[in-house]
């Protein structure tokens, strides 16, 4: 009867040993089922939180590279446009010292050219001071003054040719129009036959020296009819 109770009161206790595990068990189970919702809200959360920060620093650092970006561009142009004028500044500056150079090249003699035209003057005065009619006279007396003549009209000629290759040149306006830049009017009269405003009389003949008037010619200048 005694082994019948213990064995009775075993099983009962090992029963109610189960039944309390599973029990137990049971209530674990629902424990850690219930405790670990929450904590997956929290960290879907926290994933949300740590995706959404990087994407904010990376359109912040975006945003800094572009005004960088911008600032270098700007800095860049005004290089560009610097550089440029530069440039531009330079070529001018070896564009005006090469024509001063070759106005001074061209220009260099100026002052001995006119020194040479004042030796042409006087060779005009020789030549105009024979007379027309003797210059080509066949007469035995007067062979000597023709070949003078001959003589100083070669000279003329080979001086006026050497001051040519140099730039110098005789300009005789006769029957020119006009030119109060190359030429100076000493005198107006009507002339018939002959229209106003022209030169029909050269008093001194004008020189160039490269193009520019060294000397301007001094002349009559027909005067219109009134």
């Amino acid at each position: 009867m005694f082994r019948r109770a213990v064995l009775k009161s075993t099983c009962i206790f090992a029963t109610e040993t189960a039944y309390l595990g599973v029990r137990r068990s049971q209530a674990t189970y629902v424990a850690r089922c219930y405790s670990t919702e929450p904590g997956k809200e929290e960290g879907d959360k926290a994933a949300e939180v740590e995706e959404t920060r990087p994407v904010k620093e990376l359109l912040e650092e975006v945003s800094k590279v572009k005004a960088e970006l911008e600032a270098k561009s700007k800095e860049a142009a005004d290089l560009k446009d610097k550089y440029l004028r530069s440039v531009a500044d330079f070529r001018n500056l070896q564009d005006r010292t090469e024509r001063e150079v070759r106005s001074a090249k061209d220009f260099a003699i100026q002052k001995f050219a006119k020194d040479l035209v004042e030796t042409v003057d006087n060779m005009d005065l020789a030549l105009n001071a024979v007379p027309e009619a003797s210059r080509t006279s066949s007469e035995p007396e007067k062979k000597d003054l023709v070949d003078l003549y001959n003589g100083l009209k070669m000279t003329e000629g080979i001086l006026l040719n050497t001051l040519k290759r140099h730039g110098l040149e005789k300009v005789v306006p006769l029957g020119e129009k006009f030119d109060p830049n190359m030429h100076e009017a000493t005198f107006q009269a009507r002339v018939e036959g002959k229209e106003a405003g022209t030169v029909f009389h050269v008093m001194r003949t004008g020189f160039l020296l490269n193009g520019r008037v060294l000397r301007a010619a001094q002349v009559g200048v027909v005067q219109a009819a009134e």
